[in-house]
């Protein structure tokens, strides 16, 4: 999985989150640590406006839960992702017609090139992912640096 990079880059920070997001292996790690470590993370913002529901939610959505995890790992499966276009805030029509709500809201749309692999097959395919940073001004981000406080996988909520 992708390091967290500590950064007011927020297009860095984006582009991390995506990638960690799809990544994972069962060769080398249980879904509990696969999911611990992406919790890790999610910041939950003090007004409790992204709870931890949203993020077991959108997890799913990338197709992975416990039970289909413990199926992949018989098969030896991982998944990697490499990102092939970023777009944020302005960028996003819906984000031009709805700006973030505060200063240092940062919302960026990933694409990513994901290939799942197992003993015996390949897949490769797209998917994008919505990334939401909390960044300084902003009074609930670190001044040094952005934190990740969510993610949209489900295509209902990606925001373009």
């Amino acid at each position: 999985m992708p390091e967290k990079p500590r950064t007011v880059d927020y297009r860095k920070l984006a582009s991390a989150a995506a990638k960690a997001i799809y990544t994972w292996d069962t060769r080398a790690a249980s879904y509990s640590e696969v999911y611990s470590r992406l919790r890790s993370w999610w910041n939950v913002l003090p007004d409790g406006s992204n709870p931890l529901a949203v993020f077991v939610q959108e997890f799913e959505s990338t197709g992975i839960n416990a039970g289909s995890y413990a199926s992949l790992a018989g098969q030896q499966a991982r998944r990697s992702a490499v990102v092939q276009f970023l777009r944020c805030d302005v960028e996003l029509a819906k984000v031009r017609e709805r700006p973030a709500p505060w200063a240092g809201l940062h919302v960026c749309t990933v694409s990513l090139r994901i290939l799942d692999q197992t003993s015996s097959s390949r897949n490769v395919y797209t998917a994008p992912v919505s990334v939401m940073m909390n960044c300084p001004p902003a009074e609930t981000a670190p001044v040094d640096h952005c934190l990740m406080v969510g993610f949209y996988a489900a295509a209902s909520r990606i925001v373009y």
